[in-house]
């Protein structure tokens, strides 16, 4: 009788946690009124923190993000879909 192997990836559960991270700063960035694409696009540019908002502490959650990582894992999600 063989036992299946589970697989564990870092690499899943960073770009599950990333995802969470960016959902909630959009649900911020949107329920203060603001475009959460515009100012997610520009704080990925510029790395400039005030453009998104410190409400939920959206703010703080976005700056634990690599961005580097982050726009990869966007890069590969748009090329996969």
């Amino acid at each position: 009788m063989h036992e299946k192997t589970m697989t564990f990836s870092v690499h899943d559960d960073k770009e599950s946690e990333m995802k969470q991270t960016l959902t909630t700063v959009y649900d911020a960035l949107r329920e203060k009124g603001y475009n959460p694409i515009n100012q997610i696009v520009g704080y990925i540019l510029s790395e400039d923190p005030t453009y998104i908002t410190t409400y939920n502490n959206a703010r703080s959650l976005i700056r634990r993000i690599d961005r580097d990582e982050l726009l990869q894992a966007m890069v590969k999600a748009y090329l996969n879909d």
